[in-house]
């Protein structure tokens, strides 16, 4: 057994329980935190480690929602509004697959490692950053993405979506756990979105997908209009129609099977509704809300519905880094309603606690019976308001000094 002492433990449980001069008792499992003083008395053959001054202690962190495979992209992809950046999408597609890398890809998940990421939640479109994400120190859910709106096309996207989810299974252990996606309402048929679901729940996996990132996707949903319609769809086909007669329609799918819905910005009363009816999460993205729609979610709205709430980073299509302090700074300016302290309590919680959750993981708390994925890291100053405490460890912290991964130390 292992036994880390520090200033202060965040347990980032139910309670958000903190002990200041705590310890952890660990091995593959958490044993016991609490006090130091009684975790040193109770578990006296354990192996004790003192961390320096300042130390924190608290769980790993969870990143919901990436996308690997586009990690390519530094200005290929437009920003600014949703549409241009997805048409630059269409259009770049084939590009950045072309320049994946897959010893990028690796230097990346190190870096979210180093950051204290110990857990991700990664979009797969194209499979090549199986192998990648299955080599990974971290844990990575793998959620192989469908996508297709070509009625004469179905069978054989689903037969290549398919193709895609078993080889995933094949490779699944504790720290590799294979997921299914749905692209979006505007993208995805009915009929692939209900065998997606089949499947899910066939197999027990989880499902992600991304909903009313935009204003334009909630035009063209509700009216059949809008910028999507303009501006997207005419370039295709201009007698297209929306596939679902609602949000609601499209969410009705998902119902018995656990599912993350991506973004939500536009998400209106009755679909928020559903979404805490059937025990789903919404994955915030905040700097992504930001460069592509220029708007974010209501995250009062969001707590007052008692919606679970996992925090991502989306993929470097829409993002600079792939760091989640920086994710969560973004957030802290980008939220300037929001009471700071208590939005610093719930970005943490949504990187670790809620994070785990969404992602149907037994981690993310320091708690009796819990995985030990655990961080350590040292602040150059503590708060004289103790009540400072969440928002100064958002803003001081970049990387991390200690990771346990299953009990494991990894750095």
């Amino acid at each position: 057994m292992n036994i880390l002492c520090a200033d202060f433990v965040l347990t980032c449980n139910d309670n958000f329980d903190i002990f200041y001069n705590g310890a952890i008792c660990f091995e593959k499992e958490i044993v016991d935190v609490g006090n130091k003083d009684d975790i040193l008395k109770k578990y006296k053959n354990a192996k004790i480690t003192e961390l320096p001054k300042n130390s924190v202690l608290m769980p790993g962190l969870v990143n919901a929602h990436t996308h690997l495979e586009f990690s390519s992209n530094i200005a290929t992809l437009t920003y600014g509004s949703f549409i241009p950046w997805l048409n630059s999408v269409i259009q770049n597609r084939e590009i950045l697959r072309e320049k994946y890398s897959e010893s990028k890809t690796e230097k990346l998940l190190d870096d979210m490692l180093k950051s204290g990421v110990t857990t991700l939640g990664n979009i797969s479109s194209f499979g090549i950053d199986l192998l990648v994400c299955k080599k990974s120190k971290q844990k990575i859910v793998y959620f192989a993405e469908a996508i297709g709106s070509v009625a004469l096309a179905l069978d054989a996207l689903y037969s290549d979506f398919k193709a895609r989810v078993y080889e995933a299974l094949d490779l699944k252990d504790e720290k590799f756990i294979p997921a299914l996606s749905v692209h979006s309402p505007y993208s995805t048929h009915p009929i692939i979105t209900k065998k997606v679901v089949e499947l899910a729940k066939n197999k027990n996996l989880i499902i992600s997908t991304h909903f009313m990132e935009s204003y334009a996707e909630r035009c063209w949903i509700d009216n059949a209009n809008g910028e999507f319609k303009d501006k997207f769809f005419n370039n295709f086909n201009p007698d297209i129609k929306p596939m679902y007669e609602s949000g609601l329609e499209f969410l009705k799918f998902f119902d018995g099977v656990k599912t993350l819905f991506t973004h939500s910005v536009f998400a209106n009363e009755s679909e928020l509704e559903f979404i805490k009816s059937i025990n789903a999460s919404i994955t915030h993205c905040p700097t992504s809300n930001r460069l592509l729609v220029n708007d974010k979610l209501n995250l009062q709205n969001i707590k007052e519905k008692n919606i679970l709430l996992s925090l991502g980073t989306d993929g470097l299509s829409s993002n600079t880094s792939l760091n989640l302090w920086v994710e969560m700074r973004n957030a802290i300016y980008l939220h300037t309603n929001d009471e700071i302290d208590s939005l610093a309590k719930t970005l943490i919680l949504s990187s670790t606690n809620f994070g785990a959750k969404a992602l149907g993981l037994k981690i993310g708390q320091l708690d009796k019976n819990y995985q030990s994925d655990i961080i350590s890291f040292c602040l150059e100053e503590i708060p004289k308001n103790i009540s400072n405490l969440c928002l100064q460890i958002i803003l001081q912290t970049k990387s991390v000094d200690l990771i346990y991964i299953n009990g494991e130390k990894v750095i």
